[in-house]
């Protein structure tokens, strides 16, 4: 094969691995959004506490460890 032959195919090779890989991300799960019954009451009850105003920032807790 020629250099221009080479090229078309390693571009035809790369296009097609590209898409390939588009393919496999619209059909990735997302780990961090899989959580177990525990984690999701968890985060529901800190949601909870945020609005109810009973969260303590982190510089807080911070200084009292320190």
């Amino acid at each position: 094969m020629n250099g221009e032959k080479i090229e078309k195919k390693l571009f035809e090779e790369l296009n097609f691995i590209k898409k390939q890989l588009g393919e496999i991300k619209e059909h990735m799960v997302d780990i961090d959004s899989l959580l177990t019954a525990e984690e999701k009451e968890l985060v529901l009850r800190s949601f909870e506490n945020e609005a109810r105003g009973k969260l303590v920032p982190l510089n807080r807790l911070e200084e009292i460890r320190l």
